[in-house]
């Protein structure tokens, strides 16, 4: 009986110790699971190893392959157009027809995570004054309480914040006004750090608009990053960039032209005001622009997770409507 006993009490502990080694190895796995970065459906971000640009990229859902795009039609006036729907639109991902569309709506009211960066240099110091009490304006009338965010940021030689996330406008207008023009320029770094150190690594659960705007001459002599690298920065934390240009030259300048392009890569819009009181209107232009958009949502075809730039092509199938929307976006690399 004593030897029959031990033996079932043997097999007892063995079973039990399996079973609890196959909990442990469950738990595990669910604890691994926990612990993978959360996919936001709407903006498409993962939070790959941020302090390395290389990695930092957007990437697209772990389930379902979704690019979110926000853009905006006009006539040949230059007015925006808000009663359009799909079938007024053609799009192609990476030179493809998607391989479905997913979403597609007019999207009016959604959060804004915004960073204002204003150029402190020397270069600005006439126009300094009036510039400070249009951005103040601006936000006063854009930013809602409890639903918006923004930062200031002030650049010349170097980047510094001024004031950090907040919804709070008479913060924001302080960090405004407590900034001073002096010094070099350095406008690549500063958009490069705004996007990469703030939007990049601003992950909202639900959808939101990134935007940032510069006010500056677009004249660049400082910086240690590249426009290109400016530029892709920007793209890889889906920030639209408005820009509204400093010079009241009259003139096309060098850096009217830089401000552009940083428009254009991104799906914003450059304004170039010759008189003080159009700084105002473009402001004004830019809060409108920001609540007239569409957003399109859809599963690109013969998708490959090769950390690649897929570009981004959407037009109009009514004539003389344009359309301007970012021009693509980097796929994620497959693990090792």
């Amino acid at each position: 009986m004593g030897m029959k006993y031990t033996n079932w009490i043997l097999r007892f502990l063995t079973v039990f110790m399996a079973t609890l080694a196959g909990v442990g190895q469950l738990y595990a796995q669910s604890a691994y699971i926990a612990s993978v970065p959360t996919l936001n459906a709407s903006n498409a971000t993962a939070v790959p190893a941020v302090d390395d640009p290389q990695n930092s990229m957007l990437t697209l859902h772990a389930r379902v392959n979704e690019v979110n795009v926000l853009f905006i039609a006009t006539d040949k006036h230059g007015k925006f157009v808000r009663d359009l729907s799909q079938t007024d639109f053609k799009i192609l991902d990476d030179h493809k027809p998607p391989q479905a569309i997913l979403n597609f709506r007019r999207e009016t009211d959604l959060p804004l995570h915004m960073g204002l960066l204003v150029d402190t240099s020397g270069s600005v110091d006439s126009r300094f004054d009036f510039e400070q009490s249009a951005a103040t304006s601006f936000l006063e009338h854009t930013v809602r309480k409890s639903f918006d965010r923004v930062f200031v940021m002030g650049f010349n030689s170097h980047t510094q914040l001024a004031q950090d996330f907040t919804d709070n406008t008479a913060l924001l207008s302080k960090g405004i006004h407590g900034m001073h023009a002096r010094g070099g320029t350095a406008l690549y770094d500063a958009v490069y750090r705004a996007c990469k150190d703030k939007l990049l690594k601003d992950r909202p659960e639900r959808p939101v608009r990134k935007a940032i705007i510069v006010v500056s001459d677009g004249e660049d002599n400082q910086s240690e990053v590249t426009k290109a690298q400016a530029i892709e920065m920007a793209q890889r934390a889906e920030v639209i960039i408005y820009a509204i240009s400093t010079d009241d030259s009259g003139l096309v300048m060098r850096g009217d032209r830089v401000l552009e392009q940083l428009a254009e890569a991104t799906g914003g819009r450059a304004f170039f005001p010759f008189k003080m009181k159009d700084i105002t209107h473009s402001f004004a232009a830019i809060e409108d622009e920001l609540r007239s958009q569409y957003i399109v949502s859809y599963k690109p075809a013969d998708f490959d997770a090769d950390g690649r730039y897929r570009t981004i092509e959407i037009s109009s199938l009514k004539k003389d409507l344009q359309v301007r929307a970012r021009k693509g976006y980097f796929a994620p690399a497959a693990q090792q």
